[in-house]
């Protein structure tokens, strides 16, 4: 077994593919944050980065399973407007309780999912197809609520998860109590992730990395976390809605790599026919990926409609694109099969970064919108220039 790990670690190499959109964040923030003159990375500026790209990592999440299936959702941008027209009406026009009408949306939400995965799953109609109908249907839909108007402003309840921060129990130094026990958490968190996949791969002898590069990973990841931590303190502490997409991140993450179900949906992705005669049921993944779709899609909605503080008629419009092109870039395969809930998280920051620095800049949204498709275009080549190398 020891000569097997030797042979194993002789042969470990940098995964660049692995690593390549963590690497271009990392330069993407640095070449903003001196051309900005210091600005991007400011306390206030990254909680509000954090606060404003939420609703987009959030479908960025809920999309992965779709894009690992092979296929993508562009109706979630319309979802997402009908959730926030439908908590307008029932918030502010009826006057339902907040909490209430949070549950009817996210109902409505998995409703929707469900609607599309019968469709696409059962009667085996196109994703694409199915989805496009979708996305003018509910665009309609969001219309009709609204009739043109926008519906302002929500309850402080309501826009608390989307605009709030922890509160602070005191301060241990500059660093706020609440701060310093979500920090904790989340070092916790990691610590016993990463050692847990170290057994599984000594357990299997297939370690790639050496005991040092191993503690060495563990030590920057924890630096991360604690430098991140400190830098929000600086401003008004932790946002909730970090909370909830760090909660999101970690329960798909789970699902997806330590689960039948997860696995199953890889298992699609790479090749249906084959995970058919497996024995899995490959219809009922199918569904259950929208029905996903559909719930997170209602949860962005929420987020965003509290974040904006009204519910319009042209909300959601064009997210689905930053959505999918989070996945994307994040190192999702346009052919399925390949992706993880936290490249697709990255390659959202991409998005929000690039999108907040050249505001920041003054660059005109024309030009925005050319360099993201321009940065699309440069992923999704990178990622099939990749796998015919290998293959």
């Amino acid at each position: 077994m020891n000569s097997e790990l030797n042979k194993s670690l002789g042969k470990s190499k940098f995964d660049f593919r692995k690593y390549a959109m963590f690497i271009a964040l990392v330069a993407i923030s640095i070449f903003f944050q001196i051309s900005t003159k210091g600005i991007l990375l400011k306390p206030m500026n990254v909680s509000k980065l954090v606060m404003q790209n939420s609703y987009i990592l959030i479908l960025a999440i809920g999309m992965l399973p779709c894009i690992l299936t092979g296929n993508i959702d562009l109706s979630v941008g319309s979802v997402l407007g009908m959730i926030s027209a439908v908590a307008g009406m029932l918030i502010i026009t009826k006057g339902l309780p907040v909490w209430l009408s949070i549950v009817i949306c996210l109902g409505l939400g998995i409703l929707v999912g469900a609607w599309q995965g019968f469709w696409i799953a059962y009667v085996r109609v196109p994703a694409f197809i199915v989805t496009l109908a979708g996305m003018l249907i509910f665009k309609g839909i969001t219309m009709i609520i609204l009739n043109g108007n926008t519906l302002a402003p929500f309850p402080i309840s309501y826009r608390y998860i989307a605009s709030s921060f922890m509160p602070e129990l005191g301060k241990i130094g500059p660093i706020g109590i609440s701060t310093l026990i979500v920090m904790v958490v989340l070092i916790a968190m990691i610590v016993f992730y990463e050692v847990n996949k170290r057994k599984q791969e000594v357990k299997y002898s297939i370690v790639s990395t050496s005991h040092n590069k191993f503690i060495t990973k563990i030590l920057l990841e924890v630096a991360i976390i604690v430098f991140f931590m400190y830098w929000l303190s600086l401003y008004k502490g932790v946002p909730i809605i970090l909370i909830v997409l760090a909660l999101l991140v970690v329960i798909y993450t789970f699902i997806t790599q330590k689960t039948t179900l997860g696995r199953s949906i890889y298992a699609f992705g790479g090749n249906e026919r084959a995970t058919k005669l497996s024995g899995i049921n490959t219809n009922r993944i199918f569904f259950l990926v929208y029905v996903n779709m559909g719930f997170l899609a209602a949860l962005a909605g929420i987020v965003f409609s509290g974040r904006l503080n009204a519910a319009a008629p042209s909300a959601g419009s064009g997210l689905e694109l930053d959505a999918i092109a989070s996945c994307y870039i994040g190192g999702a395969s346009a052919s399925g099969g390949v992706g993880t809930i936290i490249g697709a998280v990255i390659g959202g920051l991409v998005m929000g970064i690039l999108n907040n620095g050249m505001s920041i800049m003054g660059i005109g949204i024309d030009w925005q919108q050319a360099i993201k498709g321009l940065v699309l275009l440069i992923a999704v080549a990178f990622d099939v220039v990749s796998r015919r190398k290998k293959g």
